[in-house]
Protein backbone atom coordinates (compact mmCIF):
# COMPACT_ATOMS: atom_id res chain seq x y z
CA UNK A 1 0.00 0.00 0.00
CA UNK A 2 1.49 3.56 -1.03
CA UNK A 3 1.81 6.18 1.65
CA UNK A 4 -1.05 8.19 0.94
CA UNK A 5 -3.43 5.27 1.44
CA UNK A 6 -1.71 4.43 4.40
CA UNK A 7 -2.27 7.90 5.48
CA UNK A 8 -6.04 7.97 4.90
CA UNK A 9 -6.75 4.96 6.30
CA UNK A 10 -5.02 5.40 9.51
CA UNK A 11 -6.01 9.08 9.37
CA UNK A 12 -9.39 7.92 9.00
CA UNK A 13 -9.16 5.26 12.21
CA UNK A 14 -7.68 7.32 14.13
CA UNK A 15 -10.60 9.80 13.87
CA UNK A 16 -12.77 6.69 14.72
CA UNK A 17 -11.85 6.50 18.05
CA UNK A 18 -13.73 8.09 21.27
CA UNK A 19 -12.15 10.65 22.87
CA UNK A 20 -11.97 8.23 25.72
CA UNK A 21 -10.13 5.74 24.11
CA UNK A 22 -7.60 8.34 23.07
CA UNK A 23 -6.95 9.43 26.34
CA UNK A 24 -6.74 5.82 27.70
CA UNK A 25 -4.30 4.86 25.04
CA UNK A 26 -2.00 7.92 25.25
CA UNK A 27 -2.48 7.31 29.23
CA UNK A 28 -1.01 3.62 28.70
CA UNK A 29 1.80 5.00 25.98
CA UNK A 30 2.71 7.22 28.85
CA UNK A 31 3.07 4.37 31.14
CA UNK A 32 5.16 2.45 28.99
CA UNK A 33 7.64 4.97 28.46
CA UNK A 34 7.98 5.42 32.18
CA UNK A 35 9.54 1.86 31.91
CA UNK A 36 11.95 2.78 29.42
CA UNK A 37 15.36 3.01 29.99
CA UNK A 38 15.39 6.83 28.71
CA UNK A 39 15.25 9.28 31.77
CA UNK A 40 18.90 10.03 32.16
CA UNK A 41 18.67 12.26 28.98
CA UNK A 42 18.89 15.97 29.73
CA UNK A 43 16.89 17.60 26.63
CA UNK A 44 13.57 16.13 25.08
CA UNK A 45 11.67 17.03 22.01
CA UNK A 46 8.42 16.85 22.64
CA UNK A 47 5.19 17.52 19.96
CA UNK A 48 1.98 18.83 21.13
CA UNK A 49 -0.86 17.05 20.26
CA UNK A 50 -3.34 18.39 17.63
CA UNK A 51 -6.21 17.61 19.15
CA UNK A 52 -8.53 17.35 16.01
CA UNK A 53 -6.59 14.73 14.68
CA UNK A 54 -6.86 13.01 17.71
CA UNK A 55 -2.96 12.45 18.32
CA UNK A 56 -1.41 10.47 21.09
CA UNK A 57 -2.04 12.90 24.26
CA UNK A 58 1.25 14.09 24.92
CA UNK A 59 0.43 16.14 28.51
CA UNK A 60 0.81 12.99 29.76
CA UNK A 61 4.55 12.75 28.67
CA UNK A 62 5.16 16.49 29.23
CA UNK A 63 4.00 16.03 33.13
CA UNK A 64 6.07 13.19 33.07
CA UNK A 65 9.21 15.19 31.96
CA UNK A 66 8.64 18.24 33.93
CA UNK A 67 8.12 15.71 37.46
CA UNK A 68 11.70 14.57 36.37
CA UNK A 69 12.98 17.80 36.08
CA UNK A 70 14.38 17.17 32.27
CA UNK A 71 14.36 19.81 29.62
CA UNK A 72 11.65 20.15 27.41
CA UNK A 73 11.91 21.69 23.71
CA UNK A 74 8.72 22.23 21.38
CA UNK A 75 8.66 23.40 18.14
CA UNK A 76 6.73 26.14 15.73
CA UNK A 77 6.68 25.03 12.35
CA UNK A 78 7.06 27.21 9.17
CA UNK A 79 4.90 26.43 6.26
CA UNK A 80 6.86 28.21 4.31
CA UNK A 81 9.53 25.66 3.57
CA UNK A 82 8.26 23.07 5.94
CA UNK A 83 11.08 23.30 8.27
CA UNK A 84 10.80 23.88 12.48
CA UNK A 85 12.23 25.94 14.57
CA UNK A 86 12.57 24.47 18.30
CA UNK A 87 12.08 26.41 21.83
CA UNK A 88 12.73 25.49 25.62
CA UNK A 89 9.61 25.25 27.29
CA UNK A 90 9.86 27.81 30.26
CA UNK A 91 7.59 29.20 32.59
CA UNK A 92 7.23 32.69 30.19
CA UNK A 93 6.62 30.16 27.06
CA UNK A 94 3.58 31.10 25.43
CA UNK A 95 1.74 28.17 23.74
CA UNK A 96 -0.87 29.59 20.66
CA UNK A 97 -2.71 27.46 18.24
CA UNK A 98 -1.50 27.72 14.56
CA UNK A 99 -4.21 28.29 11.84
CA UNK A 100 -3.74 24.27 11.12
CA UNK A 101 -4.41 23.46 14.36
CA UNK A 102 -0.70 23.09 16.22
CA UNK A 103 -0.14 23.97 19.55
CA UNK A 104 3.63 25.36 19.40
CA UNK A 105 5.51 28.21 21.21
CA UNK A 106 5.24 31.90 20.22
CA UNK A 107 8.54 31.79 18.95
CA UNK A 108 9.89 34.53 21.49
CA UNK A 109 11.36 31.92 23.82
CA UNK A 110 15.19 30.58 24.55
CA UNK A 111 16.12 28.99 20.81
CA UNK A 112 17.58 25.63 20.89
CA UNK A 113 19.71 23.93 18.19
CA UNK A 114 18.49 20.21 17.04
CA UNK A 115 22.15 19.00 17.64
CA UNK A 116 20.93 19.93 21.48
CA UNK A 117 18.59 17.50 21.41
CA UNK A 118 18.74 13.91 23.06
CA UNK A 119 15.50 12.22 22.65
CA UNK A 120 12.37 12.88 20.06
CA UNK A 121 9.15 12.04 20.82
CA UNK A 122 7.39 11.63 16.92
CA UNK A 123 4.18 11.66 15.68
CA UNK A 124 3.09 9.48 13.14
CA UNK A 125 -0.29 7.50 11.93
CA UNK A 126 1.60 3.97 11.33
CA UNK A 127 5.10 2.35 10.74
CA UNK A 128 6.49 -0.81 9.54
CA UNK A 129 8.23 -3.56 11.10
CA UNK A 130 11.27 -1.88 10.39
CA UNK A 131 10.45 1.92 11.97
CA UNK A 132 9.87 3.58 8.69
CA UNK A 133 7.05 5.93 8.98
CA UNK A 134 4.01 7.66 7.77
CA UNK A 135 3.17 11.11 9.01
CA UNK A 136 1.20 13.66 7.57
CA UNK A 137 3.09 14.28 4.69
CA UNK A 138 5.27 17.49 4.67
CA UNK A 139 8.00 16.61 5.54
CA UNK A 140 8.70 18.31 8.57
CA UNK A 141 10.17 15.70 10.62
CA UNK A 142 12.31 14.06 8.44
CA UNK A 143 14.07 17.67 7.57
CA UNK A 144 14.55 17.90 11.07
CA UNK A 145 15.79 14.83 12.38
CA UNK A 146 18.20 15.20 9.46
CA UNK A 147 19.72 18.14 11.53
CA UNK A 148 19.76 16.33 15.06
CA UNK A 149 23.05 14.08 15.62
CA UNK A 150 22.83 10.39 14.93
CA UNK A 151 23.07 9.59 18.12
CA UNK A 152 19.13 11.45 18.83
CA UNK A 153 16.69 8.63 20.20
CA UNK A 154 13.30 8.64 17.78
CA UNK A 155 10.54 7.65 19.50
CA UNK A 156 7.37 6.99 17.83
CA UNK A 157 4.26 7.11 19.73
CA UNK A 158 0.96 5.68 18.06
CA UNK A 159 -1.88 4.43 18.74
CA UNK A 160 -1.19 1.21 16.47
CA UNK A 161 1.08 -1.53 16.30
CA UNK A 162 3.93 -1.33 13.26
CA UNK A 163 2.68 -3.16 10.11
CA UNK A 164 4.32 -6.68 9.08
CA UNK A 165 5.16 -5.57 5.48
CA UNK A 166 7.85 -2.27 4.72
CA UNK A 167 5.86 0.58 3.97
CA UNK A 168 7.40 2.47 0.79
CA UNK A 169 10.03 4.98 1.60
CA UNK A 170 12.23 8.15 0.01
CA UNK A 171 15.42 8.49 0.45
CA UNK A 172 15.20 11.65 2.61
CA UNK A 173 13.08 9.19 5.06
CA UNK A 174 14.48 8.50 8.71
CA UNK A 175 13.17 5.77 10.59
CA UNK A 176 12.02 5.54 13.95
CA UNK A 177 14.86 3.56 16.84
CA UNK A 178 11.57 2.57 18.87
CA UNK A 179 7.82 2.86 18.86
CA UNK A 180 5.66 3.18 21.81
CA UNK A 181 2.31 1.74 21.74
CA UNK A 182 -0.11 1.22 24.24
CA UNK A 183 0.24 -2.49 24.31
CA UNK A 184 3.88 -3.09 23.47
CA UNK A 185 7.15 -1.30 23.12
CA UNK A 186 9.06 -2.25 19.97
CA UNK A 187 12.81 -1.54 19.09
CA UNK A 188 14.01 -1.14 15.40
CA UNK A 189 17.46 -0.78 16.81
CA UNK A 190 18.20 -4.79 16.90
Amino acid sequence: MEKQALRNKYKQLRLDLSPQKVEDYSLQIANRLLTMDIWDFKMYHLFLSIEKHKEVQTDFILHALQGKDKNVILSKSNFLDYSMSHYLLTDDTRILINKWGIPEPDGNGIAIDEKQLDVVFVPLLVCDSMGNRVGYGKGFYDRFLEKCRPTVLKIGLSFVKPLNYQIETYPNDIPLDVLVCPDEIYDFRQ
